[in-house]
């Protein structure tokens, strides 16, 4: 009997066993009879040590101390009948002698004793095993164990047969003596103690799969709740790779999202251990008979135990997978809306086949991949659109701030009309027009005209003033840059080129662009492409191209200021705007314009200008043009105290030009900015310096200096 097994520890079974045997008196022969108290004792030691002993193994080891009395055996084993296959397997042993079959060995019905004693439910005796040649197995196994005598007998329950109890004895003849009534009842208790077992087995394994379905939908619910969370693609796969890495075991997952319209696939690899970094990103095109292909044909997961880039020859993505080390390979594919979008991917650098229960966990984490990719996608699509119409509203705000006030082209001189005209006839094509005029003459106005009879008019006019960006950054304000290009670069940015994509660009002071950038410019509007600084690849861009200039282009072209090639290439359509001085009879439809317009800005009642004002106003040199004119108006306006119009004769110091007088234009602009720079002590700069005064910047007014031979004097 078990030492460890105490009263306590009984089963109720032990009550029903000893019930069961009728008590009588000890005997003194050498056998046990059934009813005897050695008997009922021996049984209830069984029960004891079944209920003292968690597995059946153990149980049969001990089974020699406790019915040694009823029957002796060099060997105890049982075998179960396995339903599926209708064959007996070894399920226990337990004995000093080297067990009848090791566990888990199949036997057909037929070719031993424990099948034939499962069909008939009949006890099978054999006396000796090296006479009786019945079963293959007492050839085979018994006689190899070294058993004469083989006693085997039916294990059933109330509710099945369950297979087999074999005793084995080294003697011939050995279990003549023994009662069989007694030793069914044996294994009667034992079945109980095997159903018992089994169905614990069975209750364990059911719990370990429902604990692991459990963990399982656990995880998968956990992406689920991340991926609707989740916006931007990269973030999607990362959360996808950490759940698979608590699912599959892997070393590296990959994505490939595929582009029916372009038949190109974007292969994204993530989340390699240890670093977890990307170790690859690239644009594949599958061909024909590559493993991608085939999946796209077939829509069935792709598995390998040892992935071959020979079976795929041709297939970029098999073969980087491949020289990257990876051994054993699964990929599934991604379908959304009955169609292949991409596919998901795992790799080890191991031999260790993905089995069929992984292969379904890769196939439902890429259903839920499907949806979060598709809103990812979206989402990108919608915050680009937004990014780009907040950028273009930001530009246009900034612009509109910054507009120098005009509402409409004012004004009708023959020059004038003349202009105007040719603005009608070049807006609705797509042509590049360079717009040439003195400063102030309203070139960005023009501009503003063409864009807006052009068929790109619902698109955003961009503008970029050449000459007031710092050289080292003009190529970045053009074509924008990636983030951490150079210093200060902390995110990526759009360039006016391709802010104004689908619209209109105006490059306004083309003239004063280094020669450097105007190569880059050149080949941008050459290929219509531009790449941003930092990037390697180009951006297909529509564009269509306005610039204006202050200055000769030609003549900086012969000077070796200006490329040539650029040159000719923004000289498609030319538009000369003639200045103030040029277009007098305009200068009155102007004051009254501007006084009308800045009068109601500053909440004033002007109605009037006096005709000695309007005289003056229209003798003046206007070297400054339309910019000037209007300056000088806002300040009559400003010092205005009645309705109307007062103009300080010094706003109107410079020399007169009516009509028959002696001067040319080029001296009266020079002894004008001459007057200019003695009044501001000749500080060129800041806001009470020349250049503002004459409405100009500093470089333009320095250009001019150079031009009329102005020199400060010594």
């Amino acid at each position: 009997m078990n030492p460890d097994t105490s009263p306590e520890s009984t089963a109720d079974t032990a009550g029903i066993a000893r019930a069961s045997v009728a008590a009588q008196p000890p005997s003194s022969n050498a056998v046990v009879r059934p009813g005897s108290w050695e008997a009922s004792d021996t049984l209830a030691a069984l029960v004891d040590t079944l209920a003292g002993h968690a597995d059946l193994t153990s149980l049969l080891r001990s089974l020699a101390g406790v019915i040694g009395r009823v029957i002796e055996f060099d060997s105890v084993s049982v075998m179960l009948h396995d339903a599926d296959k209708n064959v007996m397997r070894a399920y226990a042993h337990g004995a000093p002698l080297t067990a009848t079959g090791r566990q888990g060995d199949e036997f057909a019905l037929d070719d031993c004793p424990q099948g034939v004693v499962w069909r008939t439910q009949e006890p099978v005796m054999i006396s000796d095993t090296r006479q009786d040649h019945r079963f293959s197995f007492v050839q085979d196994v018994c006689i190899e164990a070294g058993l004469c005598s083989y006693w085997v007998l039916p294990l059933t329950t109330a509710r099945d047969k369950l297979g087999a109890l074999a005793f084995g004895n080294r003697r011939p003849d050995a279990f003549r003596t023994c009662h069989p009534a007694l030793l069914q009842r044996v294994a009667r208790i034992v079945a109980v103690s095997v159903e018992a077992a089994e169905n614990a087995a069975r209750c364990l394994k059911l719990q370990e799969r429902a604990e692991h379905e459990r963990d399982r939908l656990g995880m998968l619910l956990d992406l689920t709740n991340t991926l609707v969370a989740t916006r931007e693609l990269d973030s999607v796969l990362r959360a996808a790779s950490t759940t698979l890495r608590r699912l599959v075991d892997h070393d590296a997952a990959g994505l490939s999202l595929y582009d029916p319209t372009t038949g190109a696939s974007q292969v994204v690899a993530f989340d390699e251990r240890p670093n977890g970094e990307a170790i690859a990103r690239f644009v594949d095109h599958p061909q024909a008979g590559s493993r991608f292909a085939r999946m796209l044909e077939t829509r069935v997961p792709f598995a390998r135990e040892q992935l071959d880039a020979a079976e795929f020859p041709d297939d970029r993505t098999t073969a980087k997978v491949v020289a990257l080390g990876f051994v054993s390979f699964c990929s599934v594919p991604i379908i959304d809306q009955d169609q292949v979008i991409g596919a998901l991917s795992l790799g080890r650098r191991r031999r260790e086949a993905f089995t069929a229960d992984e292969i379904a966990l890769i196939g439902q984490t890429g259903t839920q991949l499907a949806l979060a990719i598709a809103n990812a996608r979206a989402h990108d699509e919608v915050r680009s659109l937004k990014d780009r119409l907040d950028e273009e509203n930001r530009y246009l705000t900034e612009e509109i701030r910054s507009a120098i006030g005009f509402d409409e082209i004012v004004g009708s001189s023959a020059g004038l009309r003349h202009v105007l005209d040719q603005v009608a006839i070049v807006a609705p094509t797509d042509s590049t027009v360079l717009i040439e005029g003195e400063t102030g003459t309203g070139k960005e106005l023009i501009a503003r005209a063409i864009h807006e009879r052009s068929a790109r008019s619902e698109r955003a006019l961009i503008k970029v003033n050449c000459a007031a960006i710092p050289e080292g950054l003009l190529e970045s304000e053009l074509f924008g840059h990636e983030k951490g290009s150079f210093t200060g670069a902390i995110s990526q940015r759009k360039g006016k080129f391709e802010l104004a994509n689908g619209g209109t660009i105006f490059l306004d002071e083309i003239g004063d662009m280094p020669r450097d950038m105007q190569a880059k410019l050149l080949r941008a509007l050459q290929e219509r492409e531009i790449e941003r600084v930092g990037a390697s690849e180009t951006i297909a861009l529509d564009v269509r191209v306005i610039a204006a200039t202050n200055v000769d282009l030609k003549k900086r072209v012969t000077d070796n200021e200006f490329r040539a090639d650029l040159y000719y290439r923004l000289n498609v359509f030319p538009l000369r705007l003639p200045p103030l001085r040029e277009r007098r009879g305009d200068i009155a439809l102007l004051v009254n314009w501007f006084t009308q317009k800045l009068s109601r800005r500053m909440r004033k009642r002007i109605e009037s200008v006096p005709a000695r004002v309007m005289r003056a106003l229209e003798a003046y040199a206007w070297p400054g043009n339309i910019r000037e004119l209007e300056n000088v108006i806002e300040h009559a306006v400003i010092v205005s105290h009645g309705d109307v119009l007062e103009v300080p004769n010094s706003a109107l110091q410079g020399p007169a030009t009516a009509p028959g007088g002696d001067e040319t234009l080029e001296s009266v602009e020079r002894e004008h900015i001459l007057r200019v720079l003695a009044e501001c002590k000749w500080v060129l700069g800041g806001p009470d310096g020349a250049a503002a005064r004459l409405g100009l910047k500093r470089t333009t007014l320095q250009s001019r200096m150079g031009r009329l031979g102005i020199a400060r004097p010594v």
